[in-house]
């Protein structure tokens, strides 16, 4: 077996069912765009490498995604171990995002959840927490969406059960986010008055 050749051939197909979310994913564009030019911050969170990829979308806003242009605040929730910890010890790991969501979450800013299961308790919880707080929220999710299946305000729900290949779709969507508002972050929020 060519493991290799059977790794592509799963990834070619499932990035060939993501035409289906141009909606979704337009919609997720037009809330992402709205909160960071309308002056409110991003907020996102997931566990292990949807962590990293969270990382990575964040650190695209607060400095920068192709081109030079001013930050935007954009923070990754699953950083900081000191506050991840004592959350975790002090509380529960299934709070880990909820709290820091209380901490510095505000109505019109917007949360991005990223998980391949849709079944981890800490991401559930931030998008409860995020509802409550008046966020709104994008949840990319896989495995058919999971226990997170319908609690965001859009969803971008890869068609794959396979975890690597839903982390490589979502890895891209978070990119396509990117190149998709990348020529209204550079003009910039629009100037008063």
């Amino acid at each position: 077996m060519n493991i290799l050749l059977e790794a592509t051939k799963e990834a070619i197909v499932t990035f060939g069912k993501l035409s289906a979310l141009q909606i979704p994913l337009e919609r997720a564009a037009e809330i992402l765009r709205e909160s960071l030019l309308g002056g409110s911050k991003l907020l996102v969170c997931g566990n292990g490498g949807s962590a990293a990829d969270g990382a990575d979308f964040s650190t695209e806003f607060a400095c920068r995604f192709k081109q030079d242009r001013r930050p935007y605040p954009a923070l990754n929730l699953s950083g900081g171990g000191s506050l991840l910890t004592a959350i975790g010890n002090d509380y529960d790991f299934s709070e880990l995002f909820a709290r820091q969501i209380r901490a510095f979450g505000r109505p019109g800013d917007l949360l991005v959840a990223i998980t391949t299961s849709g079944n981890s308790k800490n991401i559930l919880r931030a998008l409860e927490e995020s509802r409550e707080m008046g966020l709104k929220s994008i949840a990319l999710l896989g495995k058919g969406g999971g226990a997170a299946a319908g609690l965001a305000t859009v969803e971008l729900l890869v068609p794959s059960d396979t975890t690597a290949r839903i982390q490589e779709a979502q890895k891209f969507l978070l990119h396509v986010l990117c190149e998709m508002l990348e020529p209204d972050l550079i003009k910039g929020p629009p100037k008063a008055g």
